[in-house]
């Protein structure tokens, strides 16, 4: 499987901890690769000027993803700052060839204002809809997804998947993409992706929060291996 998972030179350690969860969990080989914001611009994939909205270095990056592909077959993208306790294998159950992309559909309203190091947390449609993606890399409507279109349209266009159409948006359960803070055990007893979307363990006002101790132990792994 591709995995792509974005990369902040702020949250290395929430990649590398990432990362060691799909591993550790995996029933199948993965392909597992950063997108490193400076990397897209050096092989001119991303040219945009910063963003002063973007809370990270892949607010817009992630969506050179079905590029990155070649167009070919599925792909996952994913924030750094997941923690798997499950087999992401387990999402090729839902790669239906109609969808473009199939996420799980939040109606996330954070009350919080900021979030992580104090970057601000916006508030808009779909909010978070695209921070775990299951793409169709060879949809008809996500070929439209060239990096002359991530590098033009705006962020609300992007993020809400409006190159796709509505009916091409499939659906994840809650358990691939749990919000840390927002959604509790009675809406997912067992979540298998957890999402620290507020701000993780790698963060010192956010040691305590829920998976937090799993995390911690995962990080402790990749210290002593």
């Amino acid at each position: 499987m591709k995995i792509f998972i974005g990369w902040d030179s702020r949250e290395d350690i929430a990649y590398q901890v990432c990362r060691h969860s799909l591993l550790k969990h995996t029933s199948v080989p993965l392909d597992i690769q950063p997108i490193k914001q400076t990397e897209m611009r050096e092989r001119n994939l991303y040219w945009r000027e910063h963003d002063p909205l973007s809370s990270t270095e892949f607010s817009f990056t992630r969506f050179l993803v079905p590029h990155l592909a070649g167009y070919k077959g599925w792909a996952v993208f994913m924030d750094c700052d997941f923690l798997w306790r499950g087999d992401v294998a387990a999402l090729q159950d839902y790669m239906n060839p109609y969808y473009g992309a199939v996420v799980v559909k939040h109606d996330y309203k954070p009350k919080e204002s900021t979030k992580m190091d104090g970057a601000a947390q916006h508030q808009y449609p779909r909010k978070n809809w695209s921070s775990m993606i299951l793409w169709n890399c060879e949809h008809l409507h996500t070929k439209t997804v060239t990096p002359e279109l991530v590098n033009r349209e705006s962020g609300m266009y992007l993020h809400q998947l409006r190159f796709l159409w509505d009916a091409c948006i499939g659906e994840l359960p809650i358990a691939y993409n749990y919000l840390e803070g927002w959604h509790t055990r009675d809406d997912c007893p067992n979540p298998q992706a957890v999402h620290f979307t507020r701000g993780g363990p790698w963060f010192r006002d956010y040691v305590d929060v829920e998976y937090g101790k799993e995390w911690m132990n995962l990080a402790k792994e990749i210290v002593n291996e």
